[in-house]
């Protein structure tokens, strides 16, 4: 698959990631299906888009969004609640069995570093002993067990897949030079504008398929009481 000529379905296109994850596609010369349950409110145009309303928990809404793509790339997220949260292994099941119907494998899919919370060197007592534990393992506990449900789903299956888990997500208005690394990353933030071209370009790197990847973004990190004010306990 050329990534300068691909055809991409990208659900959960009308959160902050996907938009942007949307508008690097188009700009790298993608033809990009855009899958919102609310296209009205979807603010990109481009010749080459699609924008396509669809429930991802409707399975033929989702095969008609499928069929016949090069890839397809999921920026799905909800905030954390109480209430018990399906979004993410419900929606990717139904996402990886259209997939398989049409023979469309690579897929490449963000998660979180919530899923396999570790205390950071640079964290301090704060961030690792309270704030830590206190979203992954009350506020996020629904969120993160769908999304080691999520995980678990696609290891068990044929596909192509790639896992990406972003840490704490915040904005910044251009790409930067981020690090991927192979499972677990030592690092707190992670820019939207990176976690979206990161996804980009797992899509031709066949060394993180069927691996699970952090992205790491090293400059224009938020202070600590900032991100908790602007970005804590909000979806991607």
């Amino acid at each position: 698959m050329s990534a300068r000529t691909a055809d991409l379905t990208i659900f959960g296109a009308n959160g902050r990631t996907g938009r942007l994850l949307t508008e690097l596609a188009l700009a790298a010369g993608h033809r990009v299906t855009a899958v919102t349950r609310r296209p009205d409110s979807f603010p990109l145009h481009h010749d080459r888009l699609e924008v396509y309303r669809a429930d991802v928990l409707d399975p033929a809404a989702v095969d008609a969004a499928v069929a016949g793509r090069d890839a397809v790339l999921s920026a799905l997220g909800v905030p954390p609640g109480r209430q018990p949260i399906t979004t993410y292994s419900a929606g990717v099941a139904t996402i990886a069995a259209a997939m398989t119907r049409h023979e469309v494998r690579r897929l490449v899919v963000i998660s979180s570093a919530g899923v396999d919370p570790q205390p950071y060197s640079d964290g301090g007592v704060l961030f690792n002993r309270v704030l830590l534990p206190l979203v992954t393992r009350v506020l996020g506990r629904s969120l993160y067990d769908d999304m080691r449900r999520m995980e678990a789903l696609l290891d068990d299956g044929e596909l192509d897949w790639t896992i990406v888990r972003p840490s704490g997500l915040f904005q910044l208005p251009s790409v930067t030079e981020y690090t991927l690394v192979e499972g677990h990353a030592d690092c707190r933030f992670t820019a939207r504008v990176d976690l979206a071209a990161s996804m980009l370009a797992l899509l031709d790197d066949e060394r993180y398929v069927r691996r699970v990847v952090s992205v790491v973004t090293t400059v224009g990190n938020p202070a600590l009481l900032q991100w908790i004010r602007q970005e804590a306990l909000t979806g991607s």
